[in-house]
């Protein structure tokens, strides 16, 4: 007999995804102690106590405030202190700033949360409509993705502290190892590209489009810390033949000569991670790569990175999951794209310049949130996410 789903099932599903995920976040910051919840040291990096309001203030913006007709706002100011970047709604803090804003305090954020988790209940309990849902769905990816962003927030913050603070003593995100080596080779053809179900995916995954890809091959493993060593100490972030143009001004400009977190002591490799300073493990997988080191990797191996869409071709084939993976494709929108209504039409497409596209997911993703049709996006100076190499040819 085929199961039915009913609207209860629905609705207890979205329930469910909601309370869990509020809570992970909470969970994530159990570790902190509440000097660690408010600075910010670079304006590309937000402290874990604006992240933790934000992702109140997504629920509350667009959906209670907009559908709850009993809702009382729970502050006026808050509108103004945790807008990220949606003109649609109204001005906001400037976002260099945000570790300025002291006061609303850490209890006071967390009473915030519960105030706005409490009628989002009530609101999924009265059975809303499919328009609620997916805005509530919406929300909770949302959240997800600063999930993975309070996390690396964090560890930048913690590595400029000389003492090498320590997140948890088992939480060394940088040491896993490849599980397979060698390469894979793709067929030419005619491949059919983007989001194919019903499940939920971004409006920046949709166009379902046919991508004609000439044979390649992808490497199998991504990119070793030893062999990127071997990159280093041959010159590699001297030699200008290597890099982009844009990529050579970057590396002379902020005299970059090593992955982020980094360190030579004593002769030996370190790396800083969120379990404290530790040698670099060869074998492990390079982290926190720039599109720009991973571009002039690829050129001193005599290789290149795959496209987004040769990716998502050959991803069935591979181990994903470790590192967001570095593409040689500018992030643009694919054919039929079309910038949704209101705010949440500020999400992804105005983002669509001068950035590339990674895919994959991370260790630090959420569970469950990364999709083969994710296509994550950042400029290619960036190296603060878990991101890494995986070459082709």
């Amino acid at each position: 007999m085929q199961s039915v789903i009913t609207k209860s099932d629905i609705h207890t599903n979205i329930l469910k995804k909601f309370e869990t995920t509020r809570q992970y976040s909470c969970d994530l910051c159990k570790p902190l102690h509440n000097e660690d919840y408010i600075p910010q040291p670079r304006d590309f990096a937000s402290p874990p106590k604006w992240h933790l309001a934000h992702t109140t203030w997504f629920f509350e913006e667009m959906i209670l405030k907009k559908f709850s007709t009993q809702y009382q706002i729970y502050n006026e100011k808050y509108s103004f202190l945790f807008n990220s970047y949606y003109n649609t709604i109204g001005d906001k803090a400037i976002r260099a700033e945000r570790g300025a804003i002291t006061r609303p305090t850490v209890d006071q954020v967390y009473e915030y949360r519960s105030y706005v988790n409490q009628h989002l209940i009530n609101l999924i309990n009265k059975a809303p409509n499919n328009e609620i849902l997916e805005l509530i769905e919406l929300g909770i990816h949302h959240e997800q993705q600063h999930q993975e962003l309070l996390i690396t927030d964090l560890k930048h913050t913690f590595s400029l502290n000389p003492t090498f603070p320590v997140y948890k003593v088992d939480n060394n995100w940088v040491k896993q190892e490849n599980e397979a080596t060698g390469w894979l080779e793709v067929e030419e053809g005619v491949y059919t590209i983007g989001h194919q179900n019903e499940q939920f995916c971004y409006d920046n995954e949709l166009g379902v489009h046919k991508v004609y890809i000439k044979p390649f091959k992808i490497a199998k493993g991504l990119v070793t810390n030893e062999e990127f060593i071997e990159f280093i100490e041959d010159g590699g972030y001297k030699n200008f033949k290597y890099w982009l143009d844009e990529g050579w001004n970057w590396v002379q400009s902020n005299l970059i000569d090593r992955p982020l977190y980094w360190y030579k002591i004593e002769g030996q490799w370190y790396y800083y991670t969120l379990a404290g300073l530790k040698p670099v493990n060869g074998k492990a997988i390079v982290s926190h790569i720039s599109f720009y080191e991973a571009q002039a990797f690829a050129a001193y191996k005599g290789l290149r990175l795959a496209t987004e869409f040769e990716w998502e071709v050959a991803h069935q084939n591979l181990n994903i999951g470790k590192r967001w993976e570095w593409t040689n494709s500018a992030y643009l929108p694919y054919p039929g794209f079309k910038t949704c209504k209101g705010a949440v039409g500020e999400y992804n497409g105005k983002f669509m310049i001068n950035m590339m596209v990674l895919r994959g997911g991370s260790v630090a993703s959420p569970p469950n949130h990364v999709r083969y049709t994710y296509r994550n996006f950042f400029h290619p100076q960036y190296r603060w996410q878990y991101t890494g190499i995986r070459l082709a040819e």
